[in-house]
């Protein structure tokens, strides 16, 4: 007789980086191009990025707040490009990059008081008799934190940078790269790390 093997579908592999980096795609484009003089460009290259990586949620309906944040955000500043002249804009070249920050810190640290938004993502590749256990809520919840507080200190980096240019490389690039790096890792590994010493 034939030995039966049976098939197993794939487990579904933990939230990651990936998803919740995509997000942020747009912002940190914008962060990397936008210079007082090339932030009008920055903002369009932006809200294409934004617009692509959300066609998807867009076609079934859905959106998630940052990237709503994002779309809108980019899309006034566009606009704002195209309307205004460039002394009327001046306070926009110098605090672009800190308005942009800002707002992602805020929209990340306010979805702590409803739906963390890295549990938005962790919801695609979780079964569902998971999103509410006190597990899955503790790990969205700090991951969330850590993203808002990394976005509040590039913030502050960048607006350092605009009170001291001399520095410029430091707190426009190396603190904000570097911050970023370390998010991605800590999403990477805090997920299991948590589970491995609840257990």
């Amino acid at each position: 007789m034939a030995q039966q093997t049976a098939t197993k579908a794939p487990p579904r592999k933990p939230v990651g980086a990936g998803g919740v980096f995509l997000s942020f795609a747009p912002w940190i484009i914008f962060g990397v191009v936008a210079s007082p003089s090339t932030w009008e460009y920055a903002a369009l290259a932006a809200l294409i990025a934004s617009i692509a990586l959300s066609s998807r949620d867009m076609l079934h309906g859905r959106l998630r707040p940052l990237d709503v944040t994002g779309i809108v955000f980019f899309a006034v500043l566009s606009v704002l490009a195209l309307a205004l002249g460039r002394g009327e804009l001046l306070w926009l070249e110098t605090y672009a990059q800190v308005i942009s920050n800002g707002l992602v810190a805020v929209v990340a640290l306010g979805s702590l008081f409803a739906d963390p938004f890295t549990a938005q993502y962790a919801r695609e590749s979780t079964p569902a008799e998971v999103w509410d256990s006190p597990v899955f809520k503790h790990i969205n919840k700090v991951l969330t934190a850590v993203w808002g507080l990394v976005f509040a200190l590039m913030t502050v980096s960048t607006w350092l940078a605009v009170r001291y240019p001399a520095q410029d490389d430091w707190l426009n690039w190396v603190i904000p790269v570097a911050l970023l790096v370390a998010a991605v890792k800590f999403t990477e590994y805090y997920p299991e790390s948590y589970k491995t010493r609840t257990k």
